[in-house]
């Protein structure tokens, strides 16, 4: 839920998600359409419908090593370190954007890659102590390692940092503006059809949105399993 959603989002609606679905197993038997629904205001509707997808894989126990979790849909590397890291404690490397940041600009003089940071991390994780080593990372790039204004003045390790008081910002990156683009079309499909159980005509759901990529983002919907057609309506999956 924390993927590119803010914390204060995303509590509510985990405290509320996990009061419907508890256990894997109850995740499991329930349909893609109710899981959609109570993601409902998250974004990225392909996490529910991969969460659903692996609660069906392992209804009773997740998988427990780094290996096994990344082949699971919707996880890769980071996310498949990051979970055996603070759920069991080992001492494995991943980087998301606050360590390639805080890895990136103490050690090389400036903003890691991806691979930089990974390997960065692989020589520098404590054997023992990774979950604390992580979390100081992610919340040193959060809070004061930031992307435009590092605060060197009051950063704990500025005196070993390559980049202490010339960190430059990053460039900006170019996105098409989200009120145009094609994520919040889809959006708005799926929105639609949480608040339709009988699901929507093609015509009725075009005319709902309003926006002539409604019928190619349906089908681009429905190859990732996000939306059914059946019998001339367009719902949620069961």
């Amino acid at each position: 839920m924390l993927q590119q959603t803010g914390v204060s989002r995303v509590v509510p609606a985990y405290i509320a998600f996990l009061r419907r679905f508890p256990t894997l197993a109850a995740l499991s038997r329930a349909a893609l359409a109710d899981v959609i629904r109570a993601w409902s205001g998250l974004g990225y509707n392909r996490r529910a419908r991969d969460l659903h997808r692996i609660a069906r894989l392992h209804p009773r126990d997740l998988p427990t090593t780094r290996q096994a979790l990344d082949v699971l849909p919707g996880v890769g590397p980071y996310t498949a370190g990051a979970v055996t890291c603070f759920s069991r404690g080992e001492s494995v490397a991943f980087a998301d954007t606050n360590i390639r940041r805080v890895l990136g600009r103490a050690v090389l003089g400036r903003i890691a890659t991806a691979p930089e940071a990974v390997a960065l991390d692989e020589r520098l994780v404590p054997r023992t102590g990774a979950d604390r080593w992580h979390h100081a990372l992610m919340d040193l790039g959060a809070t004061v390692c930031v992307a435009r204004a590092p605060r060197c003045d009051v950063c704990p390790i500025a005196a070993v940092c390559r980049s202490r008081g010339r960190a430059a910002p990053p460039a900006p990156r170019r996105q098409p503006a989200f009120v145009t683009s094609d994520r919040r079309v889809r959006g708005r499909i799926v929105a639609a059809l949480r608040e339709a159980p009988r699901g929507l005509t093609p015509s009725e759901l075009k005319r709902a949105i309003g926006d002539p990529r409604v019928a190619r983002l349906t089908l681009a919907l429905e190859e990732e399993g996000l939306v059914a057609q059946r019998k001339g309506r367009v719902r949620l999956p069961d």
